[in-house]
């Protein structure tokens, strides 16, 4: 999975809070993607509604092979096994409490969802934290290599150790970096007094898939391209999907749709009845599709809301998830995917061949391509060095073309990749194509040695409907088979803004530790322009040391540390952290 969030970190606190109480409860069912300070501290994992498969609920935290800031744990070796995410529990006070009091910590977790599978090196982990100075302790861990619906786990908390006022509990995956990314989901996490370890209901009627476009095949088009066949790109109808997790049926009394414009007013509102769902079930809600006129003018930005809601169910013990929002944006693209890659799509090139792929869309009235807005997905080592073509087709030789008809080629770009929310990158075009209403292809062009056949591009696996993707690796163009939508955008209408080489976070920077293993001293090779902060984790997560980095000595004394491994984090002023693993002898 190639996260297309970045989640920064607005600085630590020094100040003591108060440790929270029991139930706790974590559902992801909010919308940010980090996750609730409240609760949480740190913010490695990444909080969705697209990764999972067939959750129980609204959200899931996923764990994967990159940081917080969008980055593979270690840039340079694709062939290491390390720890990567991990997800800390805020202080939970259990100085009242006892072994008798059957403290249980139940959560669900799924290796893979939507998302690359874990290998049989990989695992998620579980770990306690007991009376202050002491190591935490694993109580819990998994390695699994098939795609499953959310199996639940149950953890007793029955050693005296973990029975204080400052206990906290922390999930960590291992990932093998580069390889297949390694997806863990997690949700449901409850910790309670009076448990059992049968006590496995989850009682709670939940929505759990994100509202579906307004739009039947793209989910984004600029609103004169839409308004010019408004009634050939509506959908048919709008939908989710509710979750039934109690073991018997249950019923909800009516279940509703409202849609917003961008201003908030009701657009459309409408009531889709109510629902028997059967036990540990899932069914469908939907409702007709709708016309409106938003205040904003054609050629701006434009966003929908839509919500489904539901009555509450008796005996429901969570109702934040019993409504669900999306939107249905109109820009100055056009876009198959909704912004999120769950996995990534590459082209196995012959090595002597060039290896092309090319995206179909149409437009409905005259426009002109300015760009194209890529999302690449991150890869060990770093794609940044190798080039390609950006194409314009009016047709590809397939289904009865015998030629391409190549319309416009911008060569000798780079793949690029922005620490920001959306992670496209946004490519401007010399000059402007002009383009008559009906079908054209975006497309890129590897070219053939070099070296380019591992090149990522994101993959949203949320989409069901025709990719529209052509690939030719052997100077045959093929219908690519692969579901999902290849995060290729074209660039319409106004001048763009071209994103620019200074916008990198400068984690393309050479960073590497040796030797490794090491020890006594740690050798950094890192380019540094001013002294950076450094910090060195345990395999738990713990900040074990801390110290600075000089740009004429970058050296890091190890020779206090005990035998392990250990995870080295250098900060550069004003860039973005880096990241490295590292074995202390």
């Amino acid at each position: 999975m190639y996260n297309p969030f970045v989640r920064y970190d607005a600085g630590r606190s020094t100040a003591k809070t108060t440790a929270l109480s029991l139930p706790f409860f974590e559902d992801f069912d909010g919308y940010d993607i980090i996750p609730d300070t409240t609760r949480w501290t740190g913010r490695q994992v990444y909080v969705n509604n697209t990764m999972c498969y067939n959750p129980v609920s609204r959200g899931c935290a996923t764990f994967d092979a990159l940081s917080q800031y969008g980055m593979p744990y270690d840039t340079t070796n694709p062939y290491i096994t390390r720890y990567a995410d991990s997800l800390t529990s805020k202080s939970i006070d259990l100085s009242s409490y006892n072994p008798g009091d059957s403290l249980y910590l139940s959560f669900v977790y799924q290796p893979g969802g939507n998302g690359f599978l874990p290998d049989r090196y990989d695992s998620l982990m579980l770990y306690f934290k007991p009376r202050t100075g002491a190591v935490w302790k694993k109580v819990w861990g998994i390695s699994d290599t098939v795609n499953h619906d959310f199996f639940q786990a149950m953890i007793p908390v029955t050693d005296t150790s973990f029975f204080h006022a400052d206990f906290q509990f922390r999930f960590v995956n291992k990932a093998s970096i580069g390889i297949n990314d390694d997806i863990w989901n997690v949700d449901y996490i409850q910790l309670a007094a009076g448990r059992n370890r049968n006590d496995t209901m989850i009682n709670d009627v939940a929505f759990v898939q994100d509202p579906s476009p307004l739009l039947g095949d793209y989910t984004s088009m600029p609103y004169r391209q839409y308004i010019a066949a408004s009634g050939s790109e509506r959908a048919v109808s709008i939908g989710s999907a509710i979750r039934n997790n109690f073991t018997t049926a249950q019923s909800t009394s009516g279940t509703g749709f409202i849609a917003t414009d961008n201003s908030g007013s009701v657009l459309t509102t409408a009531s889709t009845g109510s629902k028997t769902i059967g036990g540990r079930s899932t069914t469908t809600v939907s409702t007709g599709t709708y016309s409106a006129t938003p205040s904003a003018g054609i050629n701006d930005r434009i966003s929908f809301g839509h919500t489904f809601w539901m009555n509450p169910v008796s005996g429901d013990n969570h109702r934040n998830n019993d409504t669900i929002t999306g939107s249905q944006v109109f820009d100055n693209y056009l876009a198959y995917d909704d912004g999120t890659a769950e996995m990534s799509y590459y082209l196995n090139l012959f090595p002597t061949l060039p290896g092309k792929l090319a995206i179909e869309h149409h437009l409905n009235k005259p426009d002109t391509l300015r760009g194209v807005a890529i999302y690449f997905g991150r890869q060990v080592p770093t794609a940044s060095y190798k080039y390609v073509s950006l194409m314009v087709y009016e047709s590809i030789a397939y289904g009865g073309s015998t030629t391409d008809k190549v319309l416009y080629q911008l060569d000798n770009q780079q793949p690029r990749y922005r620490d920001t929310i959306n992670h496209f990158w946004i490519y401007k075009f010399d000059k402007p194509v002009l383009l008559p209403a009906g079908t054209f292809y975006i497309g890129t062009t590897q070219p053939a040695l070099s070296g380019s056949d591992s090149l990522y591009f994101g993959l949203d696996r949320n989409r069901k409907t025709g990719n529209h993707a052509y690939f030719n690796v052997l100077n045959v163009w093929n219908a690519s088979t692969v579901d999902g939508a290849i995060m290729i955008r074209p660039l319409l209408g106004q001048d763009i803004i071209p994103s620019s080489v200074e916008e990198l976070s400068h984690t393309e920077n050479t960073f590497k530790v040796y030797p490794n293993p090491a020890s006594a001293t740690l050798q950094v090779a890192i380019r540094l322009q001013r002294a950076a902060v450094y910090s060195i984790l345990d395999i738990a997560g713990k900040t074990v040391a801390t110290g600075t980095l000089q740009p004429d000595e970058p050296a890091v004394d190890i020779s206090y540390l005990q035998p392990g491994s250990y995870v080295l984090t250098v900060s550069p002023a004003n860039q973005v952290p880096l990241t490295t693993h590292f074995q202390k002898l």
